[in-house]
């Protein structure tokens, strides 16, 4: 009798055929062997001419089909299983994972439909801005619903709303979004450099981590997971408040300057000159600077007209 024959039901014990355990498992059985010759599955008990599985197969069938779903290749899936099979579970590691995994936002996604949606921006279709949408991945398509869009992030969608009924088309939107987001991902990076090298170095360091050693760095991603967007939203209060306050000041001394008609102009400088100034003595007192080395360039050469000028008369009088 091959493995492939008999009845398909589980045997005592957590004793499974092949067929069985695809059953108890939702894999195929050519998805099985697929994974018994990549080395993700461990070999089944030869029993006379059938090859048995048991609950330890299931088992991992089912870490492996967890692991792909969280996005991890089979080979990285492989490399993980044999970390932690010398000696130790995949308790604190499938941990750690569903940590980082995790949802990073109290956001919760909703759904909104294409007529609702047209509404929002416009009142009319707008296939171009749409496939935009959702190449950037603001919307998702639902599977079967062409009238109906999942929505990750209902804020960054009302965001979008509140910049259109303003004004802002929706092109220059999108743009704006891919500009911010190349931004935010490298701020991202580089905090996660920076928690890394100085916290979870500790646990998860270039040798084989513990499941303790995982299941403590777990800890810290749900301790430190909010850290990063306080961090930023303080940082961005801040830089708004004060970059805000500098331009409406100088609107505010440009429209007084127009209007008090005391012949100010302005000057295009070339970027090189703004920032060497800048370096000196910051960007507040940039047209002061500039006014005043342009004031002391002008007396300069109106002393040294005055001095050329001087000898140029000393010398005639000395001919006649």
């Amino acid at each position: 009798m091959s493995e492939d024959s008999g009845t398909s039901r589980p045997r005592a014990g957590g004793r499974y055929r092949i067929e069985d355990l695809a059953h108890a498992s939702g894999a195929t059985v050519r998805t099985i062997r697929g994974y018994q010759d990549r080395g993700l599955l461990p070999a089944p008990e030869r029993q006379g001419r059938a090859n048995v599985y048991g609950d330890p197969h299931l088992a991992r069938l089912r870490q492996i089909a967890d692991l792909l779903d969280r996005g991890y290749t089979l080979a990285s899936i492989k490399e993980l299983l044999e970390a932690w099979d010398t000696g130790r579970g995949l308790g604190g590691v499938l941990g750690l994972v569903a940590e980082v995994h995790g949802p990073w936002t109290d956001e919760r996604a909703t759904r909104i439909s294409r007529a609702e949606l047209d509404e929002r921006f416009g009142g009319s279709p707008d296939e171009a801005a749409l496939a935009e949408a959702v190449e950037l991945g603001v919307l998702e398509r639902v599977p079967g619903r062409d009238d109906e869009f999942l929505v990750p992030s209902p804020q960054e969608l009302a965001v979008a709303a509140e910049l259109y009924a303003a004004g802002v088309p929706l092109s220059a939107i999108s743009a704006h979004l891919r500009e911010l987001r190349g931004q935010v991902e490298h701020i991202a990076a580089r905090f996660l450099e920076f928690t890394t090298e100085h916290v979870f170095a500790r646990y998860l360091g270039h040798r084989p981590s513990t499941d303790t050693d995982a299941a403590e760095a777990a800890t810290l991603v749900r301790r430190l997971r909010p850290l990063a967007r306080q961090t930023v939203d303080a940082e961005l209060a801040r830089a708004m408040r004060l970059f805000a306050t500098r331009r409406l000041r100088r609107h505010l001394l440009s429209g007084e300057q127009e209007q008090s008609g005391d012949g100010t102009r302005s000057v295009a400088l070339p970027a090189g000159t703004v920032d060497a100034v800048q370096g000196l003595v910051g960007e507040e007192s940039i047209p002061a600077f500039i006014a005043a080395a342009t004031e002391r360039e002008l007396r300069a050469r109106t002393l040294d007209l005055l001095t050329t000028t001087h000898r140029q008369n000393t010398q005639l009088d000395q001919k006649t």
